[in-house]
């Protein structure tokens, strides 16, 4: 049931829009430095705002937009990271493998990276933050504004499925 004050009333999400957009764009260009991905991630949260209309009150949008475009920037911090490590990696062992080990490795990176984005989103940011940038429960617990119970269980789903996947590999 829609509120008079619903986010979900275009009105309401066009003055939410109208209000804040050009703050969390600064937010997030602050922090990543690229126009257009700062574009690219102030879109991305003023979607899952829409999306999520109904449960986010009013009042909470605001905050509601920073936590989403902050968690959507590191998301894609850890990928870079993940795809980085991985070139880094490759570069290194390329010149003393087998063409077959390295066609494999190829095959397993591919795979794992797929097993990475299967997982809810909630699990793969848990997953990256804590085995790429090496942040404890705790700190992950405080960024995502969650507990540290949440924590372990999203790290414990993320193992269990990734363990999975990379059992049929």
């Amino acid at each position: 049931m829609e509120t008079n004050d619903s986010v979900c009333q275009e009105h309401i999400y066009s003055k939410i829009y109208t209000e804040h957009s050009k703050s969390i764009w600064n937010f997030i260009y602050f922090k990543c430095g690229n126009q257009d991905e700062a574009d690219d991630l102030v879109q991305e949260a003023f979607i899952k705002l829409w999306q999520n209309c109904a449960k986010v009150p009013q009042d909470k949008a605001k905050s509601f937009l920073y936590t989403v475009a902050n968690n959507t920037f590191l998301n894609v911090v850890a990928h870079k990271k993940v795809v980085l490590k991985h070139q880094n990696q490759f570069q290194h062992h390329n010149n003393d493998q087998s063409p077959q080990y390295i066609m494999e490795e190829n095959e397993f990176k591919e795979r794992l990276q797929k097993a990475i984005s299967n997982l809810t989103e909630g699990q793969r940011t848990a997953f990256l933050l804590n085995r790429i940038e090496g942040k404890k429960y705790r700190e992950i617990a405080e960024i995502l504004e969650i507990s540290v119970k949440a924590v372990e269980k999203r790290m414990s789903l993320a193992l269990k499925s990734l363990r999975k996947e990379i059992d049929n590999i």
